[in-house]
């Protein structure tokens, strides 16, 4: 225990070690974080001013705005204050606390992409019983499903890390605290804790990528009975959600589908997930969805801006 504590702090190395381009990289996302921002808070309020929460998508959509938020501002915050810090130092416990929301808010949203698959297979494949089997009980229950599933996996992960023993040194190669660069800065052997991680992170990863890529496959062959129209409006519906789902998946399963090591790619392929999906996210699910386009266009007024995208 006392071997611990002689670590009370980490320093981070960051995205760069290059001055110029931690100033540009600063200004860059910091527009990124302001969308990712205004971006989903338009879509909860969306949401919210139409009364659109009993209907399943809009329920989901404004949950996942809410998750990309929170997902987001536990690294984000953090990495652009340090880009204009020289000593991007965190403390050991704030470092545990990062580490469990990102696993937290990262797993949550893989959870309720998921659901948002089932909610799209069931409206496609099975329209005349959509509300009976998407009832507001059962997308509770589903939600509250995704969160614990979310607890569940951080807290396993933090309880991993946490009884590692910490004797220096204490500089992680990254922009924020996470599992394979802190097993890394153990001075014990960490053979099986990094087995234990890789299965709790990367079956989830891999196994929610696999049910969605089965849901969507299934959508898209049941799609042949639909007329025209009705293609085209699943098709472009479900084409919005399997842009996010390769986006997010893609470089999650490069970085928790493997064991303990550790590359250089690392920090540019969680920008990413940690970044780029939270911000592409409402313009995915807005630019590609005529009914949220048409509601938004209701409740706010700006048609010049939406029939400038339709065109």
């Amino acid at each position: 225990m006392g071997k611990r504590n002689n670590v009370t702090e980490f320093v981070f190395w960051g995205l760069s070690q290059n001055l110029e381009v931690e100033e540009v990289c600063f200004v860059v996302f910091s527009f990124f974080y302001a969308v990712i921002l205004l971006g989903n808070l338009l879509i909860m309020l969306t949401v919210y001013k139409g009364n659109l929460f009993k209907f399943p998508m809009y329920f989901f959509l404004s949950c996942l705005s809410f998750v990309d938020i929170c997902y987001s501002s536990v690294t984000a915050p953090k990495m652009i204050v340090d880009l204009l810090a020289k000593r991007k130092t965190i403390s050991y416990e704030g470092c545990m606390l990062q580490l469990f929301g990102v696993h937290f808010f990262g797993c949550t949203e893989i959870f309720i992409l998921t659901v948002m698959a089932y909610d799209r297979y069931v409206a496609i494949c099975q329209p005349l019983r959509y509300m009976t089997i998407m009832s507001q009980d059962r997308c509770s229950k589903m939600l509250l499903g995704a969160w614990l599933g979310g607890f569940l996996h951080s807290i396993i992960q933090v309880a991993l890390i946490v009884q590692l023993p910490f004797c220096g040194p204490n500089e992680i190669d990254h922009y924020f605290c996470d599992v394979h660069p802190m097993l890394k800065l153990a001075c014990t052997d960490t053979y099986v804790v990094s087995v234990v991680v890789t299965a709790n992170s990367g079956t989830i990863a891999l196994g929610s990528f696999v049910i969605l890529l089965i849901s969507y496959t299934v959508i898209l062959v049941s799609l042949r009975r639909q007329s025209a129209d009705g293609r085209r409006k699943a098709l472009s519906t479900c084409g919005s959600h399997v842009a996010v789902v390769i986006i997010f998946f893609g470089p999650c399963t490069f970085m928790y589908m493997r064991p303990d090591t550790t590359f250089s790619e690392d920090k540019t392929v969680a920008v990413f997930y940690t970044i780029i999906t939270p911000m592409l996210n409402p313009l995915i699910y807005t630019m590609r969805n005529a009914e949220v386009k048409n509601v938004m266009k209701k409740l706010w007024g700006r048609k010049v801006f939406w029939e400038a995208n339709d065109k």
